[in-house]
C-alpha cells in the first residue's frame, strides 16, 4: 500500500493505529529518540510491546553481550537478533496468527560535551510483512551534520520513524522507500551512506543497485562494495588503513588499469614495506563515468562491478568529480597515507582552471584541499600521439599560467611518476576497448586479462557479439 504521508507525526500515528503491527523499540547510546515519537502521537499501546534503552555500556553488555564497537553494524544486528527472538517467544502463541511482529533498533553516537567526535549511527528494523511469515530486514548507516545535540536528536527521531514507516508500507517499492527516508529532513542534516535489504521479501534485490540510488539521489557522496558484493561502510573498511585509489571508467578494466594500480602500489610501499598488509586498494568510478545516454544503466554498472569483483577488487562509486572532494572523503575516514592513481590525460585535466570557477580561491584552493593531508598523486605515463614519445609526470607540459604551480607540486613529491614496463598498450583506454567489443573487433581481447575476456564473452557484456574481424594490436 502506497501513501503520500511526509510528516513524522502522521507516519507514527498511522503505525500506531495499524492493528496488525506490534513490536519492540530498542535504542542505545544517543539513539533514544524514535520511540518517543510513537508515545508522543498517542495510541502507542497498540503498537509497542516494549521500549527499552541500555544507555550504560555495562547494562548493554549484560543484555546483548560485549562488542568491540558499540556504534556498529555488529551491535545493531545483535540487538535485532536478541529482541526479535524474545518478541516471538513471548507473544507468538498469543497473537502470532493476527500480528505482524517487528523490532526497531539503533545505536548512535551524537554530539556531546566531551568535544569533537564522529556523529553517526546504525538504525535497523526487522519485520514480518504478514503474520507467521519469515522476517525481512532493512538497516541503514547515517551521519548527522547538525552541530548541536538537540538538533541531532530531532533529526534522528525523524529518520527512525521514516525507516519504520518505509519498511511497513513501502517495502514493495524500494526506490520510494529510499527517497522517503529523508522526509522532513535534508542532506545538510542527515547523510545516509549505506542501506541493506535482506530476507525472502527482498531476495530479488541487488544491494549494489540499491546503494547506487543513494549516490544518484544525493543522499551520500560515495558507496563502497567488497568483491563479494557486500556493501561496506567506509569508516569501518578504511579506518586506520593506508588507501590507494585508482579513478577510471573500467568499461571494461584493462591490462593498463591493472598495471597502473600494481605499479603505484610498489612505489606507495617504498620506505614502508611493513605496511603491505595495511593497504586498501579501491577502484573508483564517478557517477559521471556511469552515465549512459543521460542516465545510469543498471546492467552496465553491474557488469563493470562484477568484472572488478572477479579480480578481487573493491569498488567505490562516488559523486566526487572534483579530486579535492574525493580527498576530503578519504581523509574523513582514515588518518593514514592516501594515494590516488591516474593517467597523464586526467592529470592535465585537473590543471585546467575552468573546473574551479565555483571556488573562491580557484585552483589554489582546490589544490590546498587536495594535498593538505600529505596525499600524493601517482601518475601513469602515456605515449604521445604526435611523435610516439613517452610522456611522464616529469616531462609533462601544462599551461604556462600553472607551470610554476605544477613544478612546485612535483618538486615537493606531491605528484610522483609511476615507473612501468608496459609500453605498447599504454595508449588504449577502456573506451577504446569497449568500442572494439561493440564493433566485433577481436583485438580487444589482447588488451584485457583472460579472466575479464571470459566474463565479457560469457555474459555478453558491453554489447559483445562474435568477432566480425580480427586485427593485430
Amino acid at each position: 500500500m502506497i501513501t503520500d504521508l511526509k510528516d513524522a507525526h502522521q507516519k507514527a500515528l498511522k503505525i500506531n493505529l495499524d492493528p496488525n503491527r506490534y513490536g519492540t523499540f530498542a535504542e542505545i547510546g544517543a539513539g533514544q529518540e524514535t520511540a518517543r515519537w510513537f508515545f508522543r502521537v498517542g495510541g502507542a499501546a497498540g503498537t509497542i510491546a516494549k521500549s527499552m534503552s541500555a544507555y550504560d555500556m555495562t547494562f548493554s553488555d549484560a543484555i546483548y553481550g560485549p562488542c568491540p564497537r558499540y556504534v556498529s553494524k555488529q551491535r545493531l544486528v545483535t540487538m535485532l537478533d536478541h529482541e526479535y527472538k524474545l518478541l516471538v517467544e513471548r507473544l507468538s502463541s498469543k497473537r502470532g496468527d493476527s500480528t505482524s511482529f517487528f523490532v526497531f533498533a539503533n545505536s548512535v553516537s551524537a554530539a556531546s560535551y566531551r568535544g569533537n567526535k564522529e556523529c553517526h549511527g546504525w538504525l535497523g528494523v526487522r519485520f514480518q510483512r504478514m503474520p507467521r511469515s519469515e522476517p525481512s530486514e532493512i538497516y541503514i548507516h547515517i551521519r548527522m551534520h547538525d552541530r548541536h545535540n538537540l538538533q541531532q536528536q530531532e533529526a534522528l527521531g525523524i529518520v527512525g520513524v521514516n525507516l519504520a514507516y518505509g519498511a511497513f508500507y513501502y517495502n514493495e517499492n524500494p526506490d520510494l522507500l529510499i527517497q522517503s527516508l529523508l522526509d522532513g529532513l535534508s542532506t545538510e542534516r542527515i547523510e545516509i551512506d549505506l542501506i541493506r535489504f535482506s530476507g525472502e521479501d527482498f531476495a530479488h534485490l541487488d544491494n549494489r543497485l540499491i546503494n547506487l540510488q543513494l549516490v544518484k539521489n544525493g543522499m551520500t557522496g560515495a558507496v563502497i562494495f567488497a568483491p563479494n558484493g557486500e556493501v561496506l561502510q567506509a569508516s569501518d573498511h578504511i579506518y586506520k588503513k593506508d588507501v590507494l585509489v585508482e579513478r577510471g571508467n573500467f568499461r571494461p578494466v584493462t591490462k593498463v588499469n591493472l598495471d597502473m594500480l600494481a605499479a603505484a602500489r610498489s612505489q606507495f610501499l617504498i620506505g614502508h614495506p611493513e605496511d603491505s598488509d595495511n593497504v586498501v586498494e579501491i577502484m573508483e568510478i564517478t557517477l559521471r563515468n556511469l552515465l549512459n545516454s543521460g542516465d545510469v544503466d543498471g546492467e552496465d554498472f553491474l557488469a563493470r562491478v562484477d568484472i572488478l569483483a572477479a579480480l578481487g577488487k573493491t569498488v567505490m562509486i562516488s559523486n566526487y568529480a572534483e579530486f579535492h572532494r574525493l580527498a576530503a572523503y578519504l581523509s574523513r575516514n582514515t588518518k593514514e597515507r592516501i594515494g590516488i592513481v591516474l593517467g597523464i590525460a586526467l592529470l592535465q585535466e585537473i590543471f585546467n582552471e575552468k573546473y574551479y570557477r565555483d571556488l573562491e580561491g580557484g585552483i589554489l584552493e582546490s589544490f590546498g584541499r587536495l594535498f593538505k593531508n600529505d596525499l600524493k598523486l601517482y601518475i601513469y605515463p602515456a605515449l604521445s600521439e604526435v611523435d610516439g614519445s613517452t610522456i611522464t609526470a616529469e616531462n609533462l607540459q601544462v599551461a604556462g599560467n600553472v607551470r610554476h604551480l605544477y613544478a612546485h607540486l612535483y618538486e615537493n613529491e606531491c605528484i610522483l611518476p609511476i615507473e612501468t614496463t608496459e609500453s605498447k598498450s599504454v595508449t588504449f583506454s577502456s573506451r577504446e576497448v569497449a568500442n572494439r567489443i561493440e564493433n566485433g573487433d577481436c583485438s580487444w581481447e589482447e588488451l584485457v586479462v583472460p579472466e575479464v575476456a571470459a566474463l565479457i564473452k560469457k555474459n555478453k557484456f558491453f554489447g559483445y557479439s562474435r568477432c566480425a574481424k580480427t586485427q593485430i594490436v
